[in-house]
């Protein structure tokens, strides 16, 4: 993402786990891991809206996590339809908070962040932490791919952006999965599945979801 962007392989189910590592300019408040896109499609930790995800939650004070997917870069394994890559998220989070606490932050907040299919494995990521009974601080969904994943239900204070002109996941799927949630969608006017043109507005209201303005 930058100049002090760090690349690091983390031990997984399936075996690499390839890495890009931010930390914020300042004392870090939490971890963050942020999701990619399907691999299938193209999809790496390297995706714009992806990018926007971490300079958002770098900006708010978070260490940012970008793993790429099975398959994706140096990561180990093949695509396995969001199960394994669920195991490795998993075991991302456990590697950054064990990390977090030798580097002197010992209640370690996790933020998790997902694009389009990343969401769906962030959906799965966030069950399996509340059923460990420590679930994420918050949940960032963009692109959320509702229509095309059978996405996990999500706590009422989740995140949740979508393009008005998405024409991969359409508008309409997104209300019809949030609406049994009460769980409010921002939507972005003109915008479509990839938020050409629009990630400027995209991080500014992640940043402004956590009480924070650019």
């Amino acid at each position: 993402m930058n100049s002090a962007t760090q690349r690091l392989l983390v031990a997984g189910p399936a075996g690499a786990i390839d890495v890009a590592l931010d930390y914020p300019a300042a004392a870090a408040l939490g971890v963050a891991v942020i999701a990619h896109p399907h691999p299938l499609h193209g999809g790496t930790r390297d995706n714009k809206v992806v990018q926007t995800l971490a300079r958002a939650l770098l900006a708010l004070g978070y260490v940012c996590w970008r793993p790429n997917f099975r398959g994706v870069g140096e990561s180990a394994g093949e695509h396995d339809e969001g199960r394994g890559e669920t195991e490795d998220l998993l075991a991302l989070v456990d590697f950054a908070q064990a990390r977090a606490r030798t580097e002197g932050l010992p209640d370690t907040p996790v933020v998790l962040a997902g694009f389009s299919f990343g969401s769906f494995v962030q959906s799965r990521v966030a069950s399996a932490l509340a059923a460990r009974g420590a679930p994420p601080a918050r949940l960032v969904f963009v692109g959320a791919a509702v229509s095309r994943f059978p996405l996990e239900a999500v706590p009422p204070d989740t995140l949740v952006i979508h393009g008005e002109t998405d024409d991969v996941v359409p508008l309409a799927a997104v209300f019809e999965w949030a609406r049994p949630l009460e769980l409010p969608v921002v939507v972005i006017p003109g915008a479509d599945h990839f938020f050409h043109r629009k990630l400027p507005l995209v991080k500014r209201i992640v940043m402004a979801g956590f009480g924070k303005h650019d």
